[in-house]
Order: C-alpha cells, then sequence, then structure tokens
C-alpha cells in the first residue's frame, strides 16, 4: 500500500486517475474500489492509500490499475 493523491475523478463516469510515485503515469481507479460505506467518490487533491496491480494491458489508457483505495482523514 502506498500513499497517492487524486488527480482527477469523475462521479458521472465512476472513474478516476490517482497518482503516487509508484505509479508513473497515474493509476486508473474506479469506484467498487474505494474502501467505504455510502456513496463512493473522490475529490481531486485527496489523499489515499493506494494498493495496486499492473495487469500487463493498459486499462483505459493506464499501465496500473487500482486494487483497494482507502480515502486518508482530511488532517493527514
Amino acid at each position: 500500500m502506498v500513499m497517492a493523491t487524486v488527480r482527477e475523478w469523475s462521479d458521472g463516469d465512476g472513474w478516476g486517475v490517482l497518482d503516487s510515485p509508484e505509479t508513473p503515469g497515474g493509476c486508473f481507479g474506479h469506484f467498487s474500489d474505494i474502501q467505504m460505506t455510502g456513496f463512493r467518490t473522490l475529490s481531486p487533491g485527496q489523499q489515499v492509500d493506494l494498493t495496486w496491480e499492473a495487469p500487463g494491458f493498459k486499462q483505459d489508457g493506464y499501465d496500473y490499475r487500482a486494487v483497494s483505495i482507502v480515502p486518508r482523514p482530511a488532517d493527514s
């Protein structure tokens, strides 16, 4: 698990891009990977704990894909 920052997020599409040094070029994240109750969404600039994989193919143009996204408390 690494700390990442949400670059962009689309509630309408249900996915976005997360950035960390371990995932150069960005990591695709889907709302179903967000570990929280209620409406699953993220905001640009938000910090998250990210578990990712490199599936060997591009997911919507990204080499990396989120497996688990855990939003960090705002004061972290």
